[in-house]
């Protein structure tokens, strides 16, 4: 069952049309459903995930058997990691899942291509049906600025004590040509609807200058 359907490594078009019939099927549906789980994910990236598999299988049935070949697209695969855009952890993950499905299915291995695709996409789907890593539903991003003459250490302390669970301070940066401190801090909200009157409070304390609160997104860098 897990063997390979290429005897002797020798092609037949029955064989080739399956493969790559399977491989056109199991990248739409990947694309599919990724699509469908991320309202992020652009039309570019979904035809990418859609075709990756068919050309990964074309390229290996044409170089099946030939190792100087083989190492000279690997080579060139590897190239496209520097005319591309970083990527999410989930989109880097998505495009090696596509790639290993067009290898496994360019060397014959259509059993395993499929399984390799049916178990990530339910693992998948029971990892995000149990929100798992997902950041707590009142977790934000609080970005306040502050003007340079203004001593920020330990200012909103108390405030955020009352209206957050927990809170860090991540990031200080200069804005405004250097006349300002931005402070950026994550917490969790003891109460979203309070939102604005935390707000109004922080901008008493800070000049009026200002102040965000907004939902945490995952950056494009992270894995």
């Amino acid at each position: 069952m897990f063997n390979s359907i290429f005897v002797n490594g020798s092609l037949t078009a029955g064989n080739v049309f399956l493969v790559l019939g399977l491989a056109l099927a199991l990248g739409f549906a990947g694309s599919l459903y990724y699509i469908k789980r991320n309202v992020t994910a652009t039309r570019s990236f979904a035809y990418t995930l859609a075709m990756l598999p068919v050309v990964t299988a074309t390229v290996i049935l044409a170089v099946n058997g030939n190792l100087g070949a083989g190492i000279a697209v690997a080579g060139s695969f590897s190239l496209i990691r520097f005319r591309s855009a970083q990527g999410s952890g989930q989109e880097i993950l998505a495009v090696f899942l596509a790639a290993a499905t067009g290898l496994c299915l360019g060397a014959g291995y259509v059993a395993i291509a499929c399984l390799l695709m049916a178990l990530c996409i339910l693992f998948h789907a029971v990892l995000s049906a149990f929100r798992f890593g997902q950041a707590a539903e009142n977790q934000r991003e609080l970005r306040i600025s502050v003007p340079e003459s203004l001593d920020y250490e330990g200012l909103f302390d108390d405030l955020l004590n009352t209206y957050c669970t927990s809170h860090e301070l991540i990031r200080v940066r200069t804005v405004e040509m250097g006349t300002a401190y931005q402070l950026v801090y994550r917490g969790i909200l003891r109460d979203v609807k309070e939102g604005k009157r935390f707000m109004d409070e922080i901008r008493i304390r800070n000049g009026n200058l200002p102040v965000a609160i907004a939902r945490v997104t995952e950056e494009r860098g992270e894995m």
